[in-house]
């Protein structure tokens, strides 16, 4: 079952972000006294007793000069989120009053139709609680005070907004992969999202750090159902000077904590840069499924062998990923993006395969037989056995008599044996050595 939508709107400041922090129990959105710091949707469940929904968090709308793009792209975000809705949190400020931005913003919640739940947001003491007559004159029914800051009257807000929700069901949605969408400001991550989704569902402009927080979207394909999370744009240490863009590079990488495939995104005009490297080795150590998808394609003369030639400088600079499967198109004009789909499914599946001890024991007994285990300073490796641990990554223990005996060059090659019978495309691999004297039990 589809759990109802409530979209949060109003004007910049005046404690959306906040509110939504408070009411999902946890840090969704960036919270800073900074007018237009939450500039997408973003989305996150809630559980209110019996009943469940989804909070969509919007940037603050601002009717200023038709030319400023980003005022009305944010604008334009916040018309999506009252689209998708099925309730609007309309959220205004006490210590303000009534805004002529909130008179018009209630105009356009009115043209919806839809049920609209006033929040009074700033009511922190009880002097305070004249000041919320004043929104009657918006025409949306009984405002609800609260103090989103102490976390008063957030009961009564959830009460209203879930009235005539349903109650909870036994989930019995298919399993949902989550993708994180990475790289450097303005390879194309937005664009990419919005091209697979066939609408606009991030903000893209050409300034750089357009997106700020990590924005999730759902996307069905081919019956299968995926979490795009578009991250901001990761820039050097050296160039994040801002408390805001510090705390973006810490959601991307919480980003790719959370996900199960992280699709890394180059610009074909500037290749891989030392960033790239190492944010890709973060997804490695991280043991993520990993796609690297090299985009703006489009804009690049061709010759023969130009895939080929990107390709080779690409591995040389990711000598520890050569697992990753790489696409090669544009997210502007959707050349060959159609195949991510499927691309992510596999490498998800790689992620969480298994593989019977006697079948890996097989192996191990050919893979020592093509390369003896070796020896140092007279002392013989002995491998007993080895069997799978865990997935996500796949995950493998191979028991030795001394595990100071096994170079990696060694573990190396177990590891190229594993990937020639079983493929795991995409996927780092672990293999852990652990030592285990003759006779000992395990």
């Amino acid at each position: 079952m589809n759990k109802p939508l409530v979209a949060i709107v109003g004007r910049p400041n005046v404690g959306k972000s906040t509110i939504i922090n408070g009411l999902a129990q946890k840090r969704v959105s960036i919270v800073e006294d900074i007018p237009g710091v939450t500039r997408d949707r973003i989305y996150c469940d809630v559980r209110w007793l019996n009943r469940e929904f989804t909070l969509i968090d919007t940037g603050g709308i601002e009717f200023r000069d038709s030319k400023d793009h980003i005022s009305n792209g944010i604008r334009q975000q916040a018309e999506l989120a009252m689209e998708e809705a099925d309730v609007i949190l309309f959220v205004v400020d006490a210590r303000a009053g009534a805004a002529a931005d909130d008179e018009i913003i209630a105009g356009m919640l009115r043209k919806t139709g839809k049920p609209v739940v006033l929040c009074v947001n700033k009511v922190d003491s009880t002097n305070q609680e004249m000041d919320v007559y004043e929104f009657y004159s918006l025409g949306l029914g009984d405002p609800i005070p609260v103090s989103a800051v102490n976390r008063l009257g957030f009961g009564d807000l959830l009460d209203k907004i879930s009235e005539g929700f349903p109650e909870i069901e036994a989930d019995d949605s298919p399993d949902i992969i989550r993708t994180a969408i990475v790289g450097r400001p303005n390879v194309g991550k937005s664009t990419l999202i919005n091209s697979l989704l066939g609408y606009e569902r991030s903000l893209v402009a050409d300034e750089m750090g357009t997106t700020r927080d990590a924005v999730d979207s759902v996307w069905k394909y081919k019956g299968k159902t995926f979490i795009l999370v578009d991250t901001a744009g990761m820039r050097r240490k050296r160039k994040i000077d801002e408390p805001l863009e510090k705390y973006s590079v810490i959601r991307s990488i919480r980003a790719i904590d959370n996900c199960d495939v992280a699709i890394f995104v180059l610009d074909a005009n500037d290749l891989l840069t030392e960033q790239d490297k190492k944010i890709i080795g973060y997804i490695h150590e991280a043991g993520k499924g990993l796609i690297l998808m090299v985009n703006k394609w489009d804009m690049i003369e061709k010759e023969t062998n130009t895939i080929l030639s990107f390709e080779k400088e690409i591995r040389n600079g990711l000598p520890f990923a050569p697992y990753a499967p790489m696409l090669f198109g544009s997210a502007m004009t959707k050349q060959r993006i159609q195949k991510l789909g499927d691309m992510i499914y596999n490498v998800a599946e790689q992620q969480s395969m298994r593989v019977s001890t006697s079948v890996l024991n097989d192996l191990l007994e050919d893979a020592k037989i093509m390369n003896p285990p070796p020896a140092h300073a007279g002392r013989v490796a002995k491998i007993y056995y080895i069997t799978q641990v865990g997935i996500g990554p796949p995950t493998f223990v191979m028991f030795v008599n001394d595990a100071n005996l096994i170079h990696f060059s060694y573990i190396r090659f177990i590891e190229n044996r594993l990937r020639e019978a079983f493929s795991f495309e995409g996927t780092p691999i672990r293999i852990v050595v652990r030592s285990k004297k003759d006779g000992d039990e395990l």
